[in-house]
């Protein structure tokens, strides 16, 4: 996995453990993981840049690697974490984990490349001018990540 590692996440958001996400050995499936990460980046970008016509522009996983350092069971209070790491002029390198909120434990990673993708014209298309600065703005990006 790609070294993109970042302390400072600004974006947390609190994850609800549903019964059909623990497996029959008695913790979240692997496969839920991915319904986490997609829950908090699409908080992340309601939350950075309002306003998105979700109908027309969409946002495209290019690239994806996960890493499981701990279970999480049933019971367990848990967060996601997303931040923009690197910023392109149509992609951008996300940084997301899952962590225990109670010990600030990780117990997940995921790093992705994602693009913007016109529904439409059905083509990659160029960061918006205002969510650039909303992203640089919010995530504190420098500029060797811009």
């Amino acid at each position: 996995m790609t070294e993109e590692r970042n302390t400072v996440f600004h974006h947390v958001m609190p994850l609800q453990i549903r019964f059909n996400d623990v497996d029959k050995f008695g913790h979240v499936n692997n496969t839920i993981y991915f319904q986490f990460y997609d829950t908090t980046k699409t908080d992340y970008f309601a939350s950075v840049c309002p306003g998105v016509d979700w109908e027309s522009i969409a946002i495209v996983v290019v690239k994806i690697e996960a890493e499981f350092y701990a279970q999480i069971k049933a019971d367990d209070n848990i967060a996601g974490r997303t931040r923009v790491m690197k910023l392109g002029n149509k992609s951008f390198h996300l940084e997301q984990d899952v962590i225990d909120t109670d010990t600030q434990e990780v117990k997940a990673r995921c790093l992705s490349i994602m693009v913007l993708y016109d529904l439409k014209q059905q083509q990659t298309i160029e960061f918006p001018e205002e969510w650039r600065r909303a992203i640089i703005e919010y995530d504190g990006l420098e500029e060797e990540n811009i």
